[in-house]
């Protein structure tokens, strides 16, 4: 068990790409639109290559076209690649189980929206209690969702980290983890930050795919 009573504890867990995650990382570094074509159509921004990168080291089912391409419309297949094709969804299948039986409530923070729709589908795959909060939400529907999760009735609190900057109070958390950090890390510091009360200890890990974006020699 994470012991969580004297202190706060920050981690940082490297994550290795799958073998779908590479071979997607490669293709949208070497701009090869053959391989990013799917029934005509170009897949990845490529005129983005650092943001379709950055979106690939969290799940391929980020880059346009991918679910479709590799699951063929198949819910069954869907759900094993929603876990198997990401080092990171791999991870937290295996940790949130262990967190949650533990009593642990988790914050989960994410840059991108279409992550957070990802990370809501592993959650009701996984069957956890969740919410989520991003810039969509109103303000009175903010407030409820906060207060369910304080009262102990949610297991994990998933947010945008433009969101999570907005001092929300959700006291009842004692992790937090960053899926995806910002490139001005002072951004996640802020988020979760507000979130938390000063005087609550907490376990906070930051999930890293392990690749520079210029290094290509484990691809």
């Amino acid at each position: 068990m994470i012991e969580l009573n004297k202190t706060q504890i920050e981690t940082v867990i490297d994550i290795e790409l799958t073998i779908l995650q590479k071979k997607y990382y490669r293709a949208i570094y070497d701009r090869n639109r053959t391989y990013l074509e799917y029934e005509g159509s170009s897949m990845a921004q490529l005129v983005s290559i650092v943001t379709e990168l950055r979106k690939c080291c969290n799940h391929p089912f980020m880059i346009r076209g991918v679910v479709e391409k590799e699951t063929r419309d198949d819910r069954l297949l869907y759900n094993t690649l929603l876990v198997q094709a990401s080092g990171k969804f791999l991870l937290l299948s295996k940790l949130l189980p262990k967190l949650q039986s533990e009593g642990h409530q988790v914050l989960i923070f994410s840059q991108f929206i279409n992550t957070l729709n990802l990370l809501e589908d592993l959650l009701a795959l996984l069957g956890f209690t969740f919410d989520r909060l991003d810039g969509s939400v109103r303000g009175d529907l903010r407030q409820q969702k906060i207060d369910r999760f304080n009262s102990g009735k949610v297991f994990a609190f998933l947010l945008s980290t433009k969101a999570g900057g907005l001092g929300l109070n959700l006291t009842a958390a004692d992790i937090v983890i960053i899926f995806d950090n910002d490139w001005n890390p002072q951004n996640d510091v802020q988020a979760e930050a507000s979130d938390l009360s000063p005087c609550s200890s907490y376990w906070s890990a930051q999930i890293s795919s392990c690749i520079s974006i210029s290094d290509k020699r484990n691809l």
